[in-house]
């Protein structure tokens, strides 16, 4: 099992989840509106929010867990359509994922997700 975390631009998050509803062994996402800073630390961004004299930028934090086999499918489809060819665009992750348990029904692994 892996966990996918991929930050994009919030406005390319309806074209990214678009497409990866459509990936049907897929069996779920989580959101959350994020803001932090990257190597260019958010200087001269247009949509940058400064706090305590630190400027950052908002995205949004896709999480995702999968099966291996779906990992390369769910990384394109991210890269691909949170692409827009301007600087911050975003990163995508991914990390093994050592047990899974789904409370309502206390399956367990590949079962729970």
């Amino acid at each position: 099992m892996k966990m996918i975390i991929a930050y994009i631009k919030p406005n390319m998050l309806s074209k990214v989840a678009m497409a990866l509803h459509n990936l049907e062994e897929l069996t779920g996402l989580s959101v959350t509106k994020v803001q932090g800073f990257g190597r260019h630390r958010a200087k001269g961004a247009q949509d940058r929010i400064v706090e305590n004299m630190v400027e950052y930028v908002p995205h949004i934090k896709m999480e995702i867990f999968c099966k291996d086999e779906l990992v390369h499918g769910v990384t394109t489809i991210i890269v691909e359509n949170a692409h827009t060819g301007h600087r911050g665009d975003g990163k995508v992750y991914v990390m093994s994922v050592e047990e899974a348990i789904r409370i309502s029904t206390g399956e367990k692994g590949e079962k729970a997700i």
